[in-house]
């Protein structure tokens, strides 16, 4: 289950509730799995620079990412969806993700564009394209699909050369858009402020490779193999360095930031918990305990009630943080019973995840 989601333990031994709640819930709510994804290989070249190619430079990149995590993070379950250089399907990249419960999927790539003079690293997020330039990078990403068997069956049709089949990523939500976006922040920030590279910011665009995942993931285009500057930067062993390093350190902030807003979810639960079982009157919990929904929709712009969660199910509440408008499901005022309907909305929406408020203002995850 994705560990954006606490568990507590309530036995019957009232002396221990409190530290075993604890202790089990550290076991389950941190980050435990991270897939690196090094774009194209073997038969799929990628994009071609004046001397290297794309497929070579961002496995060479993606292992010292490996390296990295293995030696600073060692608790982390770090997965390739391939070490050397063969081809992998799209489809079978998600795969590899969602079978192994994945907390985090980076995919790596480097970019390419007629004009040599551009540069700077740009970090994607799954999404409606919201210019020419961002669907011609997916396009360009997802064209490798035409190298399987069988693409149009896997795929249901989807053109990766034709402008209407972007349309699909229009009509859908991404679960997991907020912390897609702000890991993607943290890609950019490393980039710029540890790399010296030009920060081309985050994008959205719709790659299938993120559609077809169900946790947070970007996408990342350390440069421009079309650019001789950059080439030479990112085949270089200091360059290569540099940029596996600051992807590093983005998932190593990304870990904490989410092993830090879990651990107080479970210290405060577990309270909670203990003065529920410790209280003679049910007034006093009134306005103080956590009001637990299911998250099923994430959106730019609000939805009709005609559309997206709203035909799904007949209990859907809006409400709006930053600039995107997001849809629950289900309510309860206990943890527990939350956990039982998680598997049933799942059904329906396999990556959304529990949601709680108090007071009105959201606080988990």
């Amino acid at each position: 289950m994705r560990c954006w989601v606490a568990f507590f333990i309530i036995l019957l031994i009232p002396g221990f509730q409190t530290m075993l709640a604890q202790k089990k819930s550290d076991e389950a709510i941190k980050l435990k799995t991270v897939i690196i994804d090094p774009g194209h290989g073997g038969k799929d070249s990628g994009a071609l620079g004046r001397n290297n190619k794309e497929k070579d430079i961002v496995l060479e990149i993606s292992l010292r990412v490996r390296e990295y995590l293995n030696q600073y993070l060692p608790d982390v379950n770090v997965i390739m969806t391939r070490d050397k250089d063969v081809f992998v399907p799209l489809d079978e990249r998600a795969r590899i993700a969602n079978e192994n419960d994945a907390d985090l999927f980076v995919s790596i790539h480097a970019n390419s564009i007629k004009n040599s003079r551009i540069s700077g690293a740009e970090t994607f997020v799954l999404g409606l394209h919201r210019s020419e330039e961002n669907l011609e990078v997916a396009k360009k990403e997802n064209s490798v699909i035409v190298l399987e068997d069988d693409y149009r069956a896997k795929y249901e049709g989807f053109d990766p050369n034709s402008t209407e089949s972007y349309i699909i990523f229009e009509l859908m939500q991404n679960v997991y858009l907020d912390q897609s976006i702000g890991f993607a922040s943290s890609v950019q920030n490393q980039f710029e402020e540890r790399v010296g590279r030009h920060n081309r910011g985050v994008k959205q665009a719709g790659f299938l490779v993120l559609r077809e995942t169900s946790m947070p993931g970007v996408l990342v285009e350390l440069g421009f193999l079309s650019n001789k500057y950059e080439e030479r930067f990112m085949a270089s062993e200091n360059g290569k360095v540099y940029l596996a390093s600051a992807i590093f350190r983005a998932i190593r902030d990304y870990k904490e930031r989410f092993d830090e807003v879990n651990s107080k979810l479970v210290s405060g639960g577990a309270r909670n918990t203990e003065e529920k079982v410790n209280r003679d009157s049910s007034e006093k919990q009134i306005g103080e305990n956590i009001e637990y929904r299911i998250q099923v929709a994430s959106s730019q712009k609000p939805l009709s009630k005609n559309e997206g969660p709203y035909k799904k199910f007949d209990n859907v509440w809006e409400y709006k943080e930053g600039s995107y408008f997001k849809y629950t499901t289900g309510f309860t005022s206990s943890h527990e019973e939350i956990l039982k309907k998680l598997p049933e909305i799942r059904q329906v929406v396999p990556d959304c995840f529990i949601v709680g408020f108090k007071n009105g203002e959201r606080v988990i995850p």
